[in-house]
């Protein structure tokens, strides 16, 4: 029982730790922009965005690795590698080493996350793994607010490379403790298919370099539209390849299974949402409410206190009524919230915009395990790694995606300075998450299956 609760409290700290520094860079921007690095808008975006292009194009393949490698090995290398790549990111003396840096904890986060959950569903018992699944997936959720929170205490007093080095003795430390109380667990033939990884990873990153240069140098742009065109069709060749395999690296075929489908579309949609909520929402209370960098961390607090509180009810509620009415509730809570979150400006009372954020809160943590959940029960045994994989692949593409069309619409905006536009383009943005998010709702509980079944498959 100890050594369970010790590997559950360092898998959902690890992949806290991980997920903080996607959003908490953003806060960082401004000084980044200021700084003796000289770096320009497209430097500053592929600074943010390195980070999140390995670590989104490797969680697959990286899941694979652990399956068949070790996932505690795996777990320890990646950390390992993330400590490493914060430090050279501090001292980097130039843009082309942050960015190399970036990048190379996108990698080690790639290979830390997918082994987090894996070895969490090995060490916890099979009544409690529906709890543990829940918290884990909960603090996916909190890693982008503790990162505003923790970006914006260190950036109040320290210069930009105090954000990186916060991280380094937080990795030993973790390393330590995995080492010292993670058992290890038994090692599974996962193919690791080196012309399917190609063709995936490579897939996934030219989608992903379409979707993060699409806000800068707009989405007609002759590369971008390039880009995609060449993600789609080395992802349909991936695809040609896995049915020929006799042991692909993921077979297609998984998605013929309604709760790895639907989970698959459910987690890239809310994370789709609630990465274009943290873009708009540093903006607004800095730009528009006139709030430090410390007190807006601080402000999106409603976000972490909901989710908290919510996942840990919703594992019963769905064991008790199914899957896919929480599911339905929790997706139309999210939309209710952004729609809401659409209203406000200059003269809302951050009470009434706490309410708005916490509503959008309180409907991720209803809907969140359940869709982790199902797309972890659709994948065969041994499959732990591959499915946390997914599962992460799923929330940073939507995540990349929320961020990218958001942004857009606010530069649109608010290319003229003023406040109005720039609330205007609030408005537009929040209205189109809600609408995307909307619709991905339907098509989720239209794809789940029946309630007791549902039920059944979170609960196993």
């Amino acid at each position: 029982m100890r050594r369970e609760n010790s590997t559950l409290a360092l898998m959902c700290l690890t992949v806290l730790t991980l997920q903080s520094l996607v959003a908490g860079i953003n806060l960082a921007i401004p000084e980044l922009a200021a700084s003796d690095l000289h770096a320009d808008a497209s430097d500053l975006v592929w600074i943010v965005d390195a980070y999140v292009l390995a670590f989104a194009g490797l969680l697959i393949p990286a899941g694979a690795l652990g399956d068949r490698l070790g996932r505690k090995g795996v777990l320890l290398a990646g950390l390992a590698v993330f400590g490493a790549a914060n430090l050279i990111s501090a001292l980097a003396p130039n843009v082309a080493v942050l960015e190399a840096g970036r990048a190379l904890g996108g990698v080690a986060a790639a290979l830390a996350q997918p082994a987090t959950l894996a070895l969490l569903l090995h060490t916890t018992r099979p009544e409690r793994r529906p709890h543990a699944i829940g918290l884990w997936t909960a603090c996916m959720g909190f890693g982008g607010m503790v990162g505003n929170l923790v970006a914006g205490a260190v950036l109040q007093y320290f210069d930009w490379p105090a954000l990186f080095l916060t991280f380094v003795p937080v990795a030993g430390l973790l390393v330590a403790g995995v080492a010292a109380y993670v058992p290890r667990a038994p090692r599974h033939d996962a193919s690791t298919d080196p012309t399917g990884t190609a063709l995936l990873v490579g897939g996934l990153f030219a989608l992903l370099y379409g979707i993060i240069e699409g806000p800068e140098k707009g989405w007609a742009d002759t590369v971008v539209l390039a880009s995609f065109a060449t993600g789609l069709l080395v992802l349909a060749a991936f695809a040609g390849h896995a049915l020929r395999s006799r042991k692909p690296l993921l077979d297609p075929r998984i998605f013929k299974i309604s709760t790895v489908r639907a989970g698959a579309l459910g987690v890239a949609a809310t994370f789709f949402a609630l990465f274009g909520l943290f873009y708009v929402n540093a903006q607004f209370l800095q730009d528009v409410k006139g709030y430090s960098t410390l007190l807006t961390g601080v402000a999106i607090g409603p976000l972490a206190i909901g989710m908290g509180v919510v996942s840990r009810r919703a594992v019963p509620l769905a064991q008790r009524y199914g899957a896919r009415p929480i599911i339905a509730a929790g997706l139309s809570v999210i939309v209710v919230g952004l729609a809401l979150l659409s209203t406000v400006d200059g003269g809302t009372p951050y009470p009434v915009y706490a309410v708005y954020l916490l509503l959008v809160a309180v409907g991720m943590g209803l809907c969140a395990p359940a869709l982790t959940g199902g797309i972890l029960a659709g994948l065969p045994a041994g499959s732990a790694g591959l499915g946390s994989g997914l599962n992460s692949a799923a929330r940073e593409v939507g995540a990349a995606l929320g961020v990218a069309v958001i942004g857009t619409v606010l530069t649109s905006h608010h290319a003229l300075r003023s406040e109005d536009d720039f609330l205007a383009g609030v408005a537009v943005g929040y209205r189109g998450l809600a609408g995307v998010l909307a619709v991905a709702t339907v098509a989720v509980v239209a794809m789940w299956p029946a309630p007791a079944r549902a039920a059944k498959r979170v609960a196993a």
